[in-house]
């Protein structure tokens, strides 16, 4: 393997490391936002 296809193989893989962290995250972001959306509904405190 020469030293081009090194390079292309380890910016791919980082590449890859980088938007699986970002859906991570968004994930995160997305689950903390329903999390609050469900704690400020109005409706909420009225089925209980």
């Amino acid at each position: 393997m020469t030293q081009h296809w090194w390079h292309v193989a380890i910016s791919w893989g980082l590449a890859a490391l980088g938007f699986g962290g970002m859906a991570i995250l968004a994930a995160w972001r997305h689950a903390a936002a329903k999390r609050d959306l469900a704690r400020l509904d109005p409706r909420e405190r009225r089925r209980a």
